[in-house]
């Protein structure tokens, strides 16, 4: 028998506890809402023709589906050990302050896992071309990405821990 590799993500543990806390509604809140709609849809009669019926149902697949994916992510995923974040070398789990060198501009960004990355409140994934080119740099250390507009030169500015990885 093949022993296959398990592949596990980490996360902060700020974004491995909204992994649970969804996962805990959905299976609770969500799920009996879902089974409430599809009792009043089921009393409206003929079931063929029923388009809450259908509705209700396709809101249960949903539900279900991501209550399968979310135990699939809890199950593969880690809570980043806060003694394994250097505070002064980037890595998941640590904000960054940047400059653009050639647009100068400062940036800053938190690295966190994929499933927990947003752009547009500066939380990017550690997998990003921006990310994965910052890992293991060092304040001083300039970093090259490479991005469909061409190279992006970022200096790093100062590295902390960040405010979700206490």
């Amino acid at each position: 028998m093949e022993n296959k590799e398990e592949k596990i993500t980490l996360y902060t543990a700020e974004g491995f506890k909204a992994l649970t806390d969804e996962l805990a509604y959905l299976k609770g809140t969500k799920l009996e809402e879902v089974k409430k709609s599809l009792a009043e849809a089921r009393s409206f009669g003929d079931l063929s023709e029923n388009s809450e019926y259908d509705e209700a149902k396709n809101e249960q697949a949903k539900v279900v589906a991501r209550i399968t994916e979310l135990e699939e992510l809890i199950n593969h995923g880690r809570v980043i050990d806060e003694s394994e974040i250097k505070s002064d070398v980037v890595n998941l789990g640590t904000t960054v302050k940047l400059l653009d060198i050639d647009g100068d501009e400062e940036i800053e960004y938190s690295l966190v896992s994929t499933n927990e990355a947003n752009p547009l409140l500066g939380r990017i994934s550690d997998r990003s071309p921006i990310g994965s080119a910052m890992i293991g740099a060092v304040v001083g250390d300039i970093v090259t990405v490479d991005t469909p507009s061409g190279q992006l030169r970022l200096k790093i500015l100062g590295v902390e821990r960040s405010k979700g990885s206490n």
